[in-house]
């Protein structure tokens, strides 16, 4: 697609042209002086991330959907204020990085690292209200928008908590690009943290992986393919996500990129549209089909084909690869239901879009004990739905999207550690949605890598015989 071309398919678009669009999930202001004051201020600031970034993405994200890689999404459900620390995001990168290893492992291709990070404030609501002890408030909606506690003065909508958000994204940024390029990142590292968690007697069935792994690394040092010589295993590209949920602080970071003219938000490398706000004829819609930026689709069980025809039409209207992901989440036990139809719908159109499968919004459950919570064995089985689907259709599952921490949270149960019901008092710290931990997200990975293995087998009788 030329230069032009996008020009003109954007040219009808004004960044501020959501406003007259039906909203939804987002907050009524107070104090219009005050949110007009905040939104100036984020007009002059600098972008967070940068167009050739989000252009770089895009490339990338054409290969997922062409088969010729995989996309690893992940990251906190809402970010906060209070648990920020250089600390917990090193530790979530950590965790990441090595998921993407042992899934490069599985799918034999380059894996494109996506963080749930330095942006995922904000966070859709199935209530406006919620109830406490017979006294009613407006649900917490992130601290991008308003406090976790339970009292009036909190829950008020604080347009300068935009501020602060800017400021917390743009330090995690700083440091997210120093990981990822000072040797934090390095493929050597990541090995011997890999083969760290397979150490113990509950994570056996997973060493011959590590072994794997660890065999194909030495065999690159022996013959002399290391970070010194091969820049590449020393340094990663890493991008950041979020939901595209506030609209004003979405607006105030947009940019036009000085190389092509283009609109480009400034505020994340991808940015989504959830299962709540992809009304057709919305504000969100509205909004994310001008910005050049990859963009993420949540298609849930109440998706139409008919609606998705028309959301790609909006978002994708020069049917670039690499633009759009539709990201499904339904439910273990469900995604037979309604995947098959909304791959046709996409066939139909012939589409091109990123398949990515979110095992996480579809399984959460209340707990004996009261907690809100998901169980690994759940998530695990939307997962090798959505590949078993891909496969009947002939279709490319390109990606998985967690919401997952590197810390030793006690949010979802099971794994190889086995959480149990009793176990979530003892680290529940999520302000919104649980989260698997370090050891549930990296045993994800494994067995995700497992069904990369076998699909790429599957595969290789095909590719041969097409040769022959």
């Amino acid at each position: 697609m030329t230069q032009q071309t996008r020009k003109t398919a954007t040219q009808d678009w004004d960044k501020a042209g959501w406003r007259a669009y039906p909203r939804v999930q987002m907050p009524d202001y107070t104090d219009p002086a005050a949110l007009a004051g905040v939104e100036s201020q984020l007009r002059r600031y600098p972008p967070l991330v940068f167009a050739g970034e989000a252009r770089r993405l895009r490339a990338q994200l054409a290969d997922a959907a062409a088969g010729r890689a995989f996309l690893l999404q992940g990251g906190d459900c809402a970010e906060s204020f209070s648990e920020f620390s250089a600390d917990n995001l090193r530790d979530t990168f950590k965790v990441l990085l090595q998921m993407a290893v042992v899934l490069t492992w599985g799918a034999q291709m380059p894996v494109i690292k996506v963080g749930r990070m330095a942006g995922q404030f904000a966070k859709p609501r199935s209530a406006p209200t919620e109830v406490m002890d017979g006294v009613e408030l407006p649900s917490y909606r992130g601290d991008i928008i308003n406090g976790f506690d339970f009292t009036p003065e909190a829950r008020i909508p604080d347009p300068t908590r935009m501020l602060a958000a800017y400021t917390q994204a743009a330090a995690s940024l700083n440091l997210l690009r120093a990981f990822s390029t000072g040797g934090f990142a390095d493929m050597h590292r990541v090995q011997s943290w890999i083969a760290d968690f397979v150490g113990g007697p509950e994570a056996a069935r997973y060493r011959d992986i590590a072994g794997r792994i660890g065999d194909a690394m030495a065999f690159m040092q022996a013959a002399g393919v290391n970070s010194d010589t091969a820049h590449q295993l020393s340094k990663v590209d890493f991008y950041t996500s979020h939901e595209a949920l506030l609209l004003e602080y979405e607006e105030a970071l947009a940019r036009i990129d000085s190389t092509t003219g283009l609109p480009v938000a400034g505020s994340g490398h991808m940015i989504w549209i959830g299962d709540r706000t992809r009304q057709p004829d919305g504000a969100h819609v509205e909004f994310c089909r001008g910005v050049q930026n990859p963009i993420g689709l949540k298609c849930g069980p109440t998706t139409t084909a008919d609606d998705l025809k028309v959301l790609m039409a909006k978002l994708n209207p020069a049917n670039e690869a690499g633009r759009l992901t539709l990201i499904a989440r339904f439910g273990a036990g469900k995604v037979g239901d309604h995947l098959p139809r909304l791959i046709r719908a996409v066939q139909d159109e012939g589409a091109n879009v990123v398949w990515s499968c979110d095992p996480m919004h579809g399984n959460v459950i209340k707990s004996s004990t009261g907690y809100k919570t998901r169980a690994f064995d759940s998530i695990l089985r939307e997962v090798r739905e959505f590949f078993g689907v891909h496969k009947a259709e002939g279709t490319i599952p390109g990606g998985v999207h967690f919401e997952m921490t590197g810390k030793d949270v006690t949010e979802c149960t099971g794994g190889v550690r086995a959480v149990t019901d009793e176990d979530l008092s003892d680290r529940y710290h999520t302000a919104c949605d649980p989260r698997l931990n370090a050891s549930q997200s990296l045993e994800l990975a494994f067995l995700v890598a497992e069904e990369l293995r076998a699909r790429r087998e599957d595969a290789a009788p095909m590719r041969t015989a097409a040769a022959i």
